[in-house]
């Protein structure tokens, strides 16, 4: 019988041969590899980039240090985002106590996670600061469903959440900001005007 295991093998696989010796050159090269999507992702996450900056750095440190549990099974690159993505998560549970309760939610139905905004009609600068002002819990779910691509199976596991509670949060968190990239977008007319 043939052994049906996979045989992946990251595309960095040398490279990461060479970190876990603790081969300095070779973990700066996969520094600069993956630092502007590891601090993009803690960016959305927390909203801020002075605390993304430092659990970028902190999460290549655990990266290097938890090297042996890379089985490299997977993208490097997921692994290392899934260790930011914790890392982020982490900062912002510690920073705010969370605001919503799993019993002041109404649950969504499907009906309702139609898509029906149109986010071409906005500034990328809109939806961006429309971003920085929403609540964490609403920023991370739409980091986490829209720019990780993640889904709400995947959400409510990585936050401890329900299946449910990730949907209505999505929900939520989309009319937040349409709503709040309206105002800018009304705002920002007016002042041209």
């Amino acid at each position: 019988m043939q052994n049906t295991k996979s045989t992946y093998q990251d595309v960095h696989h040398d490279l990461i041969k060479d970190c876990r010796k603790g081969n300095q050159k070779s973990q700066m090269q996969i520094y600069k590899l993956y630092y502007k999507a590891m601090f993009n992702t803690s960016f959305r996450i927390t909203g801020n980039a002075t605390d993304a900056e430092d659990i970028m750095q902190e999460s290549f440190i655990d990266a290097f240090q938890k090297l042996d549990q890379y089985l490299e099974d997977g993208s490097f690159g997921g692994w290392l985002k899934r260790i930011v993505i914790n890392n982020s998560l982490d900062f912002v549970k510690k920073q705010k106590p969370p605001i919503e309760s799993i019993d002041h939610l109404t649950i969504v139905e499907d009906a309702d996670f139609e898509e029906t905004t149109n986010y071409e009609a906005f500034r990328f600068n809109d939806i961006r600061e429309a971003m920085e002002m929403l609540k964490d819990e609403y920023r991370i779910i739409l980091s986490l469903y829209l720019f990780e691509g993640y889904d709400h199976e995947e959400i409510s596991e990585i936050l401890g959440i329900s299946y449910n509670l990730s949907r209505t949060r999505y929900s939520r968190a989309k009319s937040q900001l349409q709503e709040k990239a309206l105002t800018i977008q009304k705002e920002r007319s007016i002042k041209w005007a």
